[in-house]
């Protein structure tokens, strides 16, 4: 017999934004995403500074700065990409952003190109924290920390 009422478990997938290792948001050196203020997820110490797309979806915002790109996946999961820590104070310079707000994504669309050196010698961290900001709205939020990824491979597992 069929049983109609059981219900669907819905998973998704968040896929890394640029090749580097996975680190827990609590080892994050900013308050606002180790205590996951903003949502669940995971952050990526990079190994280099092309930044792509984790999710097929719509850019919902870039800043001015390029420092942070928002998204909303075709299965509605917001996420946010911040390119290193406090970097918003660089006023765009290491940044070249190749998207817009409403522009259609990819997984692995190229969002933004960061000159990682000149974040470093400026003194910033260059760790790229990916959040789920409506992380509410899911069960489970689990982000995949301690590995070693490249663009394109699974960092966060999602249930409805």
């Amino acid at each position: 017999m069929f049983n109609f009422f059981k219900k669907k478990e819905t998973n998704y997938t968040i896929y890394a934004v640029v090749d580097g290792t996975t680190v827990p948001l609590k080892e994050v050196n900013d308050p606002t995403f180790a205590q996951e203020m903003i949502g669940k997820g995971v952050a990526i110490r990079p190994e280099n500074g092309k930044i792509v797309s984790p999710v097929n979806g719509t850019v919902s915002m870039v800043f001015p700065t390029g420092h942070a790109v928002g998204l909303v996946s075709e299965d509605g999961v917001e996420v946010l990409i911040h390119i290193g820590i406090d970097t918003v104070n660089l006023q765009g310079v290491g940044f070249t952003s190749h998207v817009s707000q409403n522009d259609t994504v990819k997984v692995g669309d190229v969002l933004v190109d960061v000159d990682l050196d000149a974040l470093k010698d400026a003194g910033y961290d260059t760790v790229i924290p990916v959040i789920i900001t409506n992380t509410p709205s899911y069960s489970e939020v689990n982000g995949l920390s301690g590995k070693s990824v490249k663009a394109g491979e699974e960092i966060i597992s999602i249930k409805k």
